[in-house]
């Protein structure tokens, strides 16, 4: 667990299958850094297109759909205050952590160059006895880990990546959210509400849903026993200095 003065980084980059992924989960500790300097960078691996049961709708509204997550999630984090925001197309529902999907991460994180990627922990299926862990976020987690380390850090993995003038790059640090055994815990008292707003954009997930209440239920249920009224709570990997 840290302690004393909170660690805050220089960059930092979120790693998520679906649009709105970061808003259920990290998005009080996004909105502190970017408060704080930090410049983040949202990575979203699909467009959320298969995110609708409407029984009036057909694959045909699938790019609608797409549109309309992707303008979404760009909302969501001007809320935040992040400024780059990438998707990279893979199919909603059916990613996998292929060569493909490690590889286009692989390229971000040596474009951005983050000193903290934040992904989900891909070792997690089951939360409690009523969620089961979407697969869309355990193969995005276990992409975003691998290319992580050692892809991003391994000169000659994805070596034509060289040609596209990006060298390798360490991260230094990561930050797993949806872990079973976290360690480290992000006062987001002050940003408690920004994660609400920001969440409030996927007014298409939502629908007449107020969130409110389960976020600050969960913020605080992660801050008890931590001198906190709201956290959210990681495992952190420390992968250099």
């Amino acid at each position: 667990m840290e302690t004393g003065q909170e660690y805050i980084p220089k960059s930092a980059m979120s790693i998520q299958a679906h649009p709105d992924d970061q808003e259920f989960s990290i998005a009080g500790t996004l909105a502190k850094w970017a408060r704080a300097g930090c410049e983040i960078t949202s990575l979203i691996l699909t467009s959320g297109d298969s995110g609708s049961n409407a029984e009036d709708k057909d694959a045909s509204y699938k790019p609608e759909l797409a549109r309309i997550r992707e303008a979404e999630q760009l909302a969501a984090n001007a809320v935040l205050g992040i400024k780059n925001t990438i998707f990279l197309h893979f199919p909603d529902g059916e990613l996998q952590p292929t060569i493909d999907v490690r590889k286009a991460i692989t390229r971000e994180i040596r474009r951005f160059k983050p000193e903290v990627a934040l992904c989900g922990d891909p070792t997690v299926r089951f939360f409690g006895n009523d969620y089961m862990n979407h697969p869309d976020h355990r193969a995005a987690a276990d992409a975003a880990c691998d290319a992580i380390f050692p892809s991003a850090g391994t000169r000659l993995i994805f070596a034509d990546l060289l040609t596209e003038g990006l060298p390798p790059h360490d991260v230094k640090k990561v930050y797993l959210w949806g872990s079973e055994k976290t360690d480290v815990w992000v006062d987001t008292t002050e940003t408690i509400n920004l994660k609400i707003e920001a969440l409030r954009q996927h007014a298409s997930q939502l629908g007449d849903w107020d969130p409110s209440e389960e976020m600050k239920n969960w913020g605080a249920s992660s801050a008890k026993d931590h001198g906190m009224e709201y956290a959210e709570s990681f495992k952190v990997m420390n992968l250099g200095d």
